[in-house]
C-alpha cells in the first residue's frame, strides 16, 4: 500500500468492519493491562496476609508489576522494537509471555513466585500497549481516530469491571478466588495470541521502512521533543491519580475500615463502569469532532478528577465521600486522561518514532508511579490526607498542562500532521 492509498483510507469517514475487528484485538492489551493491575490490587490484601507480608513489601509487589517499573521496562523495549522491526513481532509474542507470568501468580505457593509473576506479567503487558496502539492509530480513519482509541480505553475500563466483580462473587472463597481470577487472565491471554495470529503488519508502518530509518534522536529535538514533553507530562501526573485509585481503593477501604473487603472491591468496580460508560457515550462520540471539541472534554474532564481527590481534605473518608470521589473521578478520567493520551501519543509522532515515543513516555510514568508506590501504603497508614493532597496537586498539574497546551491536530491525516510539525 503506498502512501496515496493511505492517506485516502485514513480520509474515509467510514469505520470498517476489519478496523473495528483489528481495534478489538489490539484493545486486548488494555484490557489485560488494567486487568492484571486491578486483579492485583484486589487480591494485595489478601497475598499480604498469606505471605506474611510487610506494608513495604506490599509496595515493592506493586511497583515491580503492570502499574509501575516492569511495565516500564516492558514499554521501553517494546515501543522502540515495535518500530525498528514491525508492531507484528511484538504482539504476536508477548502474550505467551503474559501468561506465563498470569499463571506464575495465580499458582503463587510462595513469596518468590508472586514477584517473579508479577514483574514478568508488566514487563509482558508494558512491550505490548505502545506497539497495538500504533497498530490502532495507524489504521484508524483521520475522522475517527478519537473514536477507535476510545475503544481500547473501553477495554481498559471493561478489565477491571470483570476482575472486580469476579472479586465480589468469589470474595466467600478469599485467596482461592483471587487465584481464579487471574486464571481468566490467564484464558484471555491464550485466546487474544490465537485471534492476533490473524492480524497482518501495519501497512503505514511497511510504507515508511521503505523509504527509510528515522534516527531515535530527532525524538529530542524541536516539534518532536516538545511532544514528547507535553505527553509525558499529561499522562505521568493524571497516572500517578489513576495508578493509585486502580491498584489501592480496595486496599484503603478495607485497611482504613471504610468497608469489607466484598464492599471494596464493589465500589472500586463502580467507577470502572463509569469510566466505560462515559468513554463509550461521551468520549468517542466527540473527540474527533473539533478541537474545541477536545479542549471541552479535557477541561471539564480536569475540574471533575480535582474536585474528586480534594474533598478528602476537608471530609471524613467514610463510603458516602468514597462513592463521590469515584464518581467524579472516574467519569472525569474518561475525559481527561489516557485515552486522550494514547490520540495524541499517536498523532503527535512519525509513524517510525511513534511506538518509541510512547513507549519512553509510558515507560516513564509508570516508573515514577511505581516509586510513588512504595511508600503509598506507608503513606496511607496514617490516613487518606496526605495521600489525597499529593493527588489533588498531581491533577492539576495534568489538567492544566493539557488545557493550555493542547495541540490543534484534530481530523487531520497523520501525514497532514507530520507534514505541519516538522515547519515548526
Amino acid at each position: 500500500m503506498n502512501q496515496t492509498e493511505l492517506r485516502t483510507s485514513e480520509e474515509e469517514p467510514k469505520i470498517t468492519r476489519q478496523q473495528w475487528k483489528w481495534t478489538v484485538l489490539a484493545g486486548m492489551a488494555s484490557y489485560l493491562d488494567a486487568g492484571s493491575i486491578v486483579a492485583l490490587g484486589a487480591g494485595l490484601a489478601l497475598f499480604q496476609s498469606y505471605l506474611n507480608l510487610s506494608n513495604s513489601a506490599v509496595g515493592a509487589l506493586a511497583a515491580i508489576g503492570p502499574n509501575a517499573i516492569g511495565c516500564a521496562i516492558g514499554a521501553f523495549l517494546g515501543g522502540w522494537l515495535g518500530d525498528k522491526i514491525g508492531r507484528k513481532r511484538i504482539y504476536q509474542y508477548d502474550l505467551l509471555v503474559y501468561a506465563a507470568g498470569i499463571l506464575c501468580i495465580a499458582l503463587a505457593v510462595n513469596v518468590e513466585m508472586l514477584f517473579i509473576g508479577t514483574f514478568v506479567v508488566g514487563v509482558a503487558v508494558g512491550a505490548d500497549v505502545p506497539t497495538s496502539l500504533a497498530l490502532v492509530g495507524e489504521l484508524a480513519p483521520a475522522k475517527a481516530r478519537g473514536k477507535l482509541l476510545g475503544l481500547t480505553q473501553v477495554a481498559w475500563s471493561l478489565g477491571p469491571v470483570v476482575v472486580l466483580w469476579l472479586a465480589v462473587l468469589l470474595a466467600p472463597l478469599e485467596l482461592l478466588g483471587i487465584r481464579i481470577i487471574f486464571l481468566h487472565l490467564f484464558v484471555a491471554a491464550i485466546v487474544t495470541w490465537a485471534l492476533r495470529r490473524g492480524l497482518s503488519e501495519s501497512a503505514r508502518w511497511q510504507s515508511a521502512t521503505k523509504v527509510g530509518r528515522t534516527s531515535i534522536r530527532k525524538l529530542f529535538r524541536g516539534a518532536h521533543l516538545k511532544a514528547l514533553i507535553w505527553t509525558a507530562t499529561i499522562y505521568l501526573f493524571w497516572n500517578l491519580a489513576a495508578g493509585t485509585a486502580g491498584i489501592f481503593n480496595p486496599y484503603f477501604i478495607n485497611k482504613l475500615n471504610a468497608g469489607s473487603q466484598a464492599a471494596s472491591v464493589a465500589l472500586a468496580s463502580a467507577g470502572f463502569v463509569i469510566t466505560l460508560i462515559v468513554t463509550a457515550s461521551v468520549f468517542m462520540r466527540f473527540s474527533d469532532r473539533s478541537f474545541r471539541s477536545r479542549k471541552w472534554l479535557w477541561g471539564v474532564g480536569a475540574v471533575m478528577q480535582i474536585v474528586a481527590y480534594a474533598l478528602f481534605l476537608f471530609l471524613p473518608f467514610s463510603v458516602p465521600v468514597i462513592i463521590a470521589n469515584i464518581l467524579l473521578f472516574s467519569a472525569g478520567a474518561a475525559l481527561a486522561g489516557e485515552a486522550f493520551y494514547k490520540v495524541f501519543s499517536q498523532e503527535l509522532f512519525p509513524t517510525l518514532l511513534r511506538g518509541t515515543a510512547q513507549g519512553i513516555t509510558f515507560g516513564i510514568a509508570r516508573t515514577i508511579l511505581g516509586f510513588w508506590s512504595f511508600f503509598v501504603p506507608v503513606l496511607a497508614s496514617a490516613g487518606i490526607g496526605e495521600v489525597a493532597g499529593l493527588l489533588t496537586l498531581f491533577l492539576l498539574i495534568s489538567g492544566g498542562v493539557g488545557f493550555f497546551f493542547m495541540p490543534d491536530t484534530s481530523g487531520k491525516s497523520l501525514e497532514q500532521i507530520e507534514s505541519e510539525r516538522a515547519e515548526l
